[in-house]
């Protein structure tokens, strides 16, 4: 049993700017049960948790991952615990709350309620970290394992980096499948910006707070093996969108596919949209419509009025 679907690999002519030799596939994450990508990598740990003996689990979270464990732990008859920061959003606590988990809502951002959710382990509890598990890296792998079953090989896969789990994940499944020379094109709100601030550093950087409206990407410093993947080890390009550009594509994208998706997906679609510098000699695209469900048609319509 797997608790996430195979989900569709689709051609989009819109996405592609208007350029006539460009082909751009979409990998539909969005439309995972729980409504991201998450529950990939969250629910081969899980399954792998409970194979251990783990009776209870422990997330911390902005949103998308709490959503990915709480409906993991009720399809395998597991209670959940989600410690989530002040930042996230109404919606997201009332989508955690459906699941049946019980939520704790600690600390100004992730770190904190990352931190409180670490105390709270028990012997018999497993912590289910949102973004650096190598067991999560491998549940996320997966969606790559799929596209090259269908015999697509991009010349770029864009994707979003929050924590950098998508990242790892991906990357993984690209050098198993012999992808070595596809680059990433790592793309990140202003705001939430700790991947590309590390790449510019060359060294780990903790940002001061987070000041993006992707509160999905909200994690003040990147995985360890994110940034190892980006220093070298893989090819990574940086790509930081504005906050208006991540909504207007992401209403842009609700026209085009009839999909809802947040911010921290759009930032991704933006990239395309807009035509990021990294993708110009690109003539086929895989772009990880990594979803969400934290955002509303309404909410999006708000930030957009603000922008």
């Amino acid at each position: 049993m797997t608790l996430h679907i195979q989900t569709p690999l689709i051609e989009l002519a819109a996405l592609a700017g208007g350029a006539a030799h460009r082909t751009v596939w979409l990998k539909m994450e969005a439309l995972q049960p729980p409504g991201s990508f998450k529950i990939r990598g969250i629910g081969f740990a899980c399954q792998e948790y409970v194979r251990r003996g783990a009776r209870r689990f422990i997330s911390s979270s902005g949103g998308n991952a709490g959503i990915a464990a709480a409906y993991a732990g009720r399809r395998l008859g597991v209670p959940v615990v989600v410690v989530v920061p002040e930042t996230t959003t109404a919606r997201a606590r009332d989508l955690i709350a459906r699941e049946q988990a019980e939520i704790i809502v600690h600390g100004a951002s992730f770190q904190e309620a990352n931190a409180l959710a670490q105390t709270m382990v028990g012997a018999h509890d497993a912590f289910i970290h949102p973004f650096d598990d190598p067991l999560l890296w491998e549940g996320h792998a997966g969606m790559i394992d799929e596209v090259a079953a269908a015999g697509v090989k991009p010349d770029a896969v864009v994707l979003s980096v929050g924590g950098g789990g998508l990242l790892c994940g991906v990357v993984q499944g690209m050098r198993r499948n012999g992808w070595h020379d596809v680059p990433v094109v790592a793309v990140e709100t202003q705001g939430a910006d700790s991947l590309a601030q590390a790449m510019q550093a060359g060294a780990p950087v903790e940002l001061p707070a987070i000041s993006s409206i992707a509160t999905s990407l909200g994690a003040r410093r990147v995985a360890g093996q994110a940034l190892a993947w980006a220093a070298g080890a893989h090819p990574v390009h940086s790509v930081v969108v504005s906050d208006a550009a991540a909504v207007a594509a992401c209403l842009r994208f609700m026209d085009d596919q009839r999909v809802v998706v947040e911010p921290a997906c759009g930032a991704s679609l933006a990239a395309v949209y807009d035509g990021a510098p990294q993708l110009a000699a690109c003539s086929n695209i895989l772009v990880i419509v990594c979803g969400g469900v934290t955002a509303s048609v309404a909410q999006l319509h708000k930030w957009a009025g603000q922008s």
